[in-house]
């Protein structure tokens, strides 16, 4: 046999199903991760400002500079590649993409009525964020967070191919196109097809992004009423 994957039995299908969870379930959690304290630093940065929100922009800046692959690449190679670490630094080169873009809501959304409202009669720092600001950042968090998954998916998969990733016997589709690319002269569907995965779930999701945009933004909403119609 050519392949070790029919000398062992394995069906491809099976394995790109299995692998479709893990990159899934990895891409998901860093990103939620990402949110989570991106997302709370960001309130706090635009919220407070002073030197706090100085000191959390240095540190946004001070992760941007690496590029995420490349920051991925440092810290795998370094310490020990395995799913925990993977979605750790994942999460990592993320957190200032969600931190900057919910600062930047909530220095506008600070200056609103309802919030000097809110101010006025006695509400508490936390209140004002969580009841009064935090839903209205929701909307950009869930946009940008269906993005950063399809860039995430990608990056992982990236890792994963150059052998810095997920290790066997755990398998993504970027660890089941490295390889394949060995018997690519005699059978090339065994990364052509977890490749056609990656592309269509990443293609998936920045469609999902227009769409969550169009639903969540009230000025683009008509459009979906016009198609109604």
């Amino acid at each position: 046999m050519t392949c070790y994957w029919i000398a062992l039995g394995r069906s491809l299908l099976a394995r790109i199903i299995v692998a479709s969870q893990n990159t899934i379930l990895i891409a998901a959690t860093a990103v939620l991760i990402s949110v989570i304290v991106g997302g709370t630093l960001g309130l706090i940065a635009g919220y407070r400002g002073g030197w706090i929100g100085d000191v959390l922009l240095r540190l946004a800046d001070a992760i941007m500079t690496f590029p995420s692959m490349l920051l991925a690449m440092i810290v795998l190679f370094v310490f020990e590649p395995g799913v925990t670490n993977v979605i750790f630094v994942l999460a990592v080169s993320r957190i200032p993409i969600f931190m900057r873009t919910v600062r930047a809501e909530v220095l506008e959304l600070k200056q609103r009525m309802f919030v000097v409202a809110a101010r006025a009669t006695g509400a508490s720092t936390g209140r004002i964020l969580l009841r009064h600001i935090a839903p209205m950042v929701l909307p950009t968090i869930i946009n940008l967070a269906a993005l950063e998954m399809a860039f995430v998916m990608l990056v992982e998969s990236g890792l994963s191919f150059l052998g810095i990733g997920i290790q066997p016997p755990e398998v993504t589709w970027g660890l089941m196109v490295a390889d394949g690319r060995n018997y690519l002269g005699s059978a090339w569907w065994l990364a052509f097809w977890p490749g056609l995965a990656i592309m269509l779930t990443a293609m998936s999701l920045n469609l999902l992004t227009n769409w969550l945009r169009v639903v969540t933004d009230p000025v683009e909403r008509w459009r979906l009423e016009t198609e109604a119609r």
